[in-house]
């Protein structure tokens, strides 16, 4: 019974839908939330993608990018903002003719100073407006020692 729901799920998804393979690259803008929230108000960032064709509905690839948070003001104090660079693999799947769902696994490097970077996750829901353009949101996890830094991100690729 599995396998039936499978195989009409992937016939309804799949027919006339072809994932985009090539160089992406875009921006990107977060609110903070959990440990991330007590040390700044939003971030902004800047990503890169390219992706290989896998099949007609599934592409992967590497990600990349630049994060930077911009700190609070603490008791009076205002701190060095903080900065990750995000070192992933990538992968899509079409979900539709439109949407697609993935996620990039990999490490960000701590930039500023006292950051070490984490295990780097970031799962993300993609509408394709146009043929080079896509709107996406994504959650962004870093696994800090210590902590943890997230953000939910609203973000816009560009096909190069």
């Amino acid at each position: 019974m599995k396998r039936i729901f499978v195989v009409i799920v992937l016939a309804l998804f799949g027919f006339n839908v072809h994932a985009q393979e090539g160089f992406k690259a875009g921006a990107n803008i977060g609110l903070p939330v959990g440990d991330a929230a007590d040390l700044s108000s939003f971030s902004i960032g800047l990503d890169v993608v390219y992706h290989w064709e896998v099949s007609d509905t599934f592409v992967a690839g590497i990600a990349s990018g630049f994060t930077n948070a911009i700190s609070k003001e603490i008791a009076g104090i205002k701190f060095d903002d903080i900065q990750f660079l995000p070192v992933a693999a990538s992968g899509r799947i079409a979900a539709g003719e439109d949407f697609s769902l993935g996620a990039d696994l990999g490490y960000a490097i701590g930039i500023n100073d006292g950051n070490d970077g984490g295990f780097y996750y970031r799962p993300l829901v993609g509408y394709r407006v146009g043929s080079d353009m896509e709107l996406n949101v994504s959650y962004t996890g870093i696994s800090l020692d210590g902590g943890s830094w997230s953000t939910i991100n609203l973000g816009v690729l560009f096909t190069l």
